[in-house]
């Protein structure tokens, strides 16, 4: 066997290759740079329409990583790497995994989705898929709230995106609701005017639109009502303003000697009367 022959090929297709790996190198370094560059430009950019950050950091991961994958292959390609047939493999694999990871896959759209729609962002307090809380933060496989009980709540972004939203935060004025059991006896008109007065006069109520208290239901034992004023909760707490609410009507009521009744039945007895009672 020539070994000096065989040594001296190897140095040869040696020294041919070297000008290839550099240029590979070159290219590799030259979008690993740009990736960098190019993530930090498209984030400037979208600084300008796009105010949430979870968002803004999607879009600058997506730029990066688009460039440095097309800078690797084409590396790849000045070592004569069959870069098509890899393609290819990694297509057909791509789709064996994501037939195993379609959830993942399904979620991980859905978390794009609703990065790029926004319905709501972190701090919002909203109701999702009959779960209901605050945001705490959203990614791109789940959405994390924090329920009113104090409690961590996951939810995965596809059950999200396919749920309706409620979103609490989204506008500044809520309406709240109050059902007043008034007693029949009671004259309709006075204590309607005494209970708007009352409402109006809590600290947190808007004076418009205006309270309103309307009859709605004869029940068994009270005429309904249904009192409706409306609060800024982005001036005060939504909750304390309802419960203040419902303490002036309470001591409105007291005050001016309105029957606000318990629930009564009457127990009509027929025949004749036991002998123990007689």
């Amino acid at each position: 066997m020539d070994f000096g022959g065989t040594f001296q090929e190897l140095v040869q297709s040696a020294l041919r290759f070297i000008p290839h790996l550099i240029a590979a190198l070159a290219t590799f370094a030259g979008s690993l740079l740009l990736s960098k560059l190019a993530a930090r430009w498209v984030r400037r950019a979208a600084q300008q329409k796009i105010s949430d950050p979870e968002t803004l950091r999607l879009l600058s991961r997506l730029t990066h990583w688009s460039v440095l994958i097309m800078g690797t292959l084409a590396a790849l390609g000045q070592v004569n790497f069959d870069v098509t047939s890899f393609i290819a493999g990694l297509g057909i694999a791509g789709i064996t995994i994501g037939f195993a990871l379609q959830d993942i896959a399904r979620n991980f759209v859905a978390g794009i989705l609703l990065l790029v729609r926004q319905p709501f962002n972190i701090g919002d307090d909203v109701k999702v898929a009959d779960r209901a809380g605050t945001v705490l933060d959203i990614t791109t496989r789940d959405t994390v709230l924090k329920t009113w009980d104090g409690e961590m709540m996951i939810i995965p972004n596809m059950d999200v995106f396919t749920s309706a939203i409620t979103n609490y935060s989204a506008l500044p004025r809520r309406r709240r609701t109050v059902h007043i059991g008034l007693g029949y006896d009671e004259d309709v008109s006075q204590a309607t005017r005494v209970f708007i007065e009352a409402i109006q006069s809590v600290e947190g109520v808007l004076k418009e639109p205006a309270p309103s208290l309307l009859a709605e239901e004869l029940g068994d034992s009270a005429l309904t009502l249904a009192a409706r004023f409306w609060v800024n909760q982005e001036t005060h707490g939504l909750f304390d303003v309802h419960s203040e609410v419902v303490r002036a009507i309470k001591e409105i009521a007291e005050k001016e000697e309105i029957d606000l009744p318990y629930p009564i039945q009457t127990v009509r007895l027929e025949g004749a009367w036991p002998a123990s009672l007689s």
